[in-house]
């Protein structure tokens, strides 16, 4: 039976993961919508949206003492949507390709995070594949010692960094092609099946990652046991 330790702890991870996704992804499209249908300008909804992940930086901010990356990442890029809205052509077809400049964005983000200390995937794999406790957040920072590990984090984000510019560049050729309804329609279906199977392939490339570390320390410790073995076994020369 899990203790009321864990149980506590399980609790607040919850509570935490509802509140990022809710205040980062739900709240922002429900209220982008609900303006805009209400007759509000692209630009009034963009910004009242953005108003969101400020609340959840001050909430993370207030209980975790420290900035949580995700939603840091969601307000640039919202900033981002604002400034491009802005500063851009007011006509349909450049509202259509507007989401692709932001995620070509990401994607550039993504590849030029490779020539940091660690890659933009290291901090998302800290938010998500972690509970948010110090014991693995600090498990977490330490296993960037392993060559393997370091070799993942940078695949995965050489990998959302291409995707996503890959994903912006179809976006832009197909708005010179399709009618607006249709690219409208696309855009949606592209934003949200790319991001799927990145995630997918993301989940399943740190499992066989894991699995194959697992294996190979596995493969190790039996030679060294062997070794250890085989020296014991051998007679001390005089």
């Amino acid at each position: 039976m899990p203790s009321e330790a864990t149980k506590k702890r399980g609790g607040a991870n919850a509570l935490g993961w509802a509140l990022t996704i809710g205040l980062n992804i739900v709240a922002p499209i429900i209220t982008y919508n609900q303006l805009t249908d209400h007759g509000y300008g692209e630009f009034t909804a963009l910004l009242t949206s953005a108003l969101w992940p400020v609340l959840d930086l001050g909430v993370y901010l207030a209980w975790k003492r420290r900035v949580d990356e995700f939603a840091a990442i969601s307000l640039i890029f919202l900033a981002l949507t604002v400034v491009v809205t802005l500063a851009g052509p007011a006509d349909a077809h450049f509202l259509l390709v507007k989401d692709s400049i932001i995620t070509g964005l990401f994607g550039v983000v993504c590849l030029a995070s490779l020539a940091a200390p660690r890659p933009l995937m290291f901090y998302f794999g800290r938010k998500f594949a972690t509970d948010g406790t110090a014991e693995s957040l600090e498990r977490w920072e330490g296993l960037w010692a392993l060559s393997g590990f370091r070799r993942v984090q940078r695949n995965l984000t050489v990998g959302w960094g291409v995707a996503y510019l890959l994903e912006a560049a179809l976006r832009v050729g197909l708005s010179y092609v399709l009618d607006t309804g249709a690219m409208q329609a696309l855009n949606t279906v592209l934003s949200i099946g790319v991001t799927v199977l990145l995630v997918t392939w993301t989940v399943s490339y740190a499992k066989r990652a894991r699995a194959q570390g697992a294996a190979a320390a596995a493969a190790r410790a039996e030679r060294e046991a062997e070794a250890a073995a085989a020296g014991a076994a051998t007679p001390a020369t005089v």
